[in-house]
């Protein structure tokens, strides 16, 4: 078994509301100092068996169109094995 993790975000240059929404509150709830929030969504993929080179450059291929924007978002992929799925 392999678990895939797929954490996409806004690009730096994209304006996030959500984040600034989250930022404001974060303040008026009592936390000083915030300098900046970005909200991004996270996509945890578990798959059966081995991830040879053809299933990870497919996923690579999806993340990039369709668990992302590419025009607006960024994405990075990360595998984890065997031993840390189960842990």
């Amino acid at each position: 078994m392999a678990r895939v993790i797929v954490d996409v975000m806004l690009k730096p240059e994209i304006l996030d509301p959500q984040g600034r929404a989250v930022q404001g509150a974060l303040g008026r709830l009592g936390l000083s100092g915030v300098a900046d929030v970005r909200q991004g969504k996270q996509f945890v993929i578990e798959l059966d068996g081995e991830l040879d080179g053809d299933r990870r450059a497919k996923l690579e291929e999806l993340a990039g169109e369709l668990l992302s924007n590419p025009v607006i978002e960024d994405y990075r992929m990360t595998v984890m094995n065997d031993d840390e799925v189960s842990a």
